[in-house]
């Protein structure tokens, strides 16, 4: 056998490799907004919602062929997000008043979630601005209909009792649970379905789900609304960032046909609006 022949019969296995791994699939580049989307799906899946936004805020840094899926879904966790942690948040407060001798120590994890509350209400106001611009007549909803139970979980209310005694695990419980219920009913809300997650979850099992965008500028207004009163006397007490969220929360429901729950939104909306002075 001559010395080429040997050096070929040697490199085969190398070659073997090679080839194999050129002929499977290649996905997104790192750092493209394909990239940041499929690791979106993948961390959403595994119900990681912080790491969800995170990679779904790198989709929106640029224009892409995601953005338009991007943007509806990113408003939903952040307003999802910002929910559970402001009904948390209430939750200790009515938990701080019924046990006095607690109240210190439910008001400190209060202020935490109030807080981060907060933050995503901001980052959720920012984007629904980019939003409005688009004026869809369809909103797609590209992503599955999140996990979770609607129900208060119990540790939640075991925090409205006064209990101070919860474990660690129980007190990070208390929030995961929180977060997932808020963000399914964001998710049903958008679905046009109120609080109905049976009925959210069949408008989003449909192939290449989406909404009017009637009924997902609704829900945005209700739900520009609801988080403004995060900014109420007693809680941040933030008037001006009350009112400018009901006025953006009314000027987003003009945009829809006028119902009977439209009127009685506008009536809350209008009410808040003049709190806030």
């Amino acid at each position: 056998m001559s010395l080429r022949t040997k050096f070929f019969m040697a490199a085969l296995p190398l070659l073997a490799i090679l080839a194999l791994a050129s002929c499977g699939p290649s996905g997104p580049a790192e750092g493209t907004p394909g990239f940041a989307w499929a690791k979106a799906n993948e961390n959403y899946a595994a119900g990681d919602y912080a790491k969800t936004l995170e990679q779904l805020d790198s989709v929106l840094s640029s224009d892409s062929e995601y953005t338009a899926r991007a943007l509806p879904w990113a408003l939903v966790l952040n307003y999802g997000m910002a929910s559970g942690n402001m009904q948390l948040a209430d939750a200790y407060e009515e938990g701080a008043k019924a046990n006095k001798a607690g109240e210190a120590a439910l008001r400190r994890p209060m202020n935490l979630a109030r807080n981060e509350a907060n933050h995503q209400i901001l980052r959720f106001a920012e984007q629904f601005a980019e939003f409005s611009k688009t004026k869809a007549d369809s909103v797609p909803l590209a992503f599955p209909f999140p996990k979770g139970s609607a129900a208060e979980p119990p540790q939640v209310l075991k925090i409205k009792q006064g209990s101070t005694s919860m474990t660690q695990v129980e007190t990070e419980t208390a929030q995961k649970r929180s977060i997932e219920r808020g963000i399914l009913l964001a998710a049903a809300s958008v679905a046009g379905a109120g609080d109905d997650v049976a009925k959210g979850q069949q408008v989003f099992a449909a192939q290449d789900a989406k909404v009017p965008g009637a009924t997902f500028q609704y829900a945005m207004a209700k739900a520009l609304y609801d988080l403004s009163q995060i900014y109420a006397k007693g809680k941040l007490s933030d008037l001006e960032k009350m009112g400018l969220l009901c006025q953006r929360a009314e000027a987003a429901l003009k945009d829809v046909p006028e119902t009977e729950d439209s009127k009685y939104l506008m009536m809350k909306i209008q009410l808040g609006i003049k709190d806030s002075k």
